[in-house]
């Protein structure tokens, strides 16, 4: 088991500083795992990282959609701001225009909508 946690050890050293958007939470004496939040903070998700190598924690990473830099000082592309959130709940701001549920106009500015529907 030492070498499973050497891999996940290498990870963490190496690998997590290039990654956008994930952080590295030191619990001691507690099994690694991958736990997946959403915007709001809430669990959605764990995965056990001991039984994994560092290859295999990166495909992983990869295939949830988290942003890798080359180098961990590079900036982040806007695209990739968000990630690995496909629909951020602030993509309404950066785009400016109505999400494509709502009956409102575009031009309605968002500091005029109420959020009660039956006001």
């Amino acid at each position: 088991m030492a070498g499973s946690y050497r891999h996940v050890k290498a990870f963490v050293t190496q690998d997590i500083p290039l990654y956008h958007n994930l952080v590295m939470k030191h619990i001691p004496g507690a099994d690694p795992e991958l736990v997946l939040l959403n915007h709001y903070y809430e669990e959605l998700d764990r995965i056990p990282l001991s039984h994994m190598t560092r290859t295999d924690i990166n495909s992983l990473l990869a295939e949830l959609g988290f942003y890798k830099k080359a180098q961990a000082d590079d900036e982040v592309p806007d695209e990739f701001r968000f990630s690995p959130a496909k629909d951020s709940p602030f993509k309404e701001h950066h785009t400016r225009s109505a999400p494509a549920n709502s009956d409102l106009p575009e031009e309605t500015p968002p500091e005029k909508v109420s959020p009660h529907k039956d006001l």
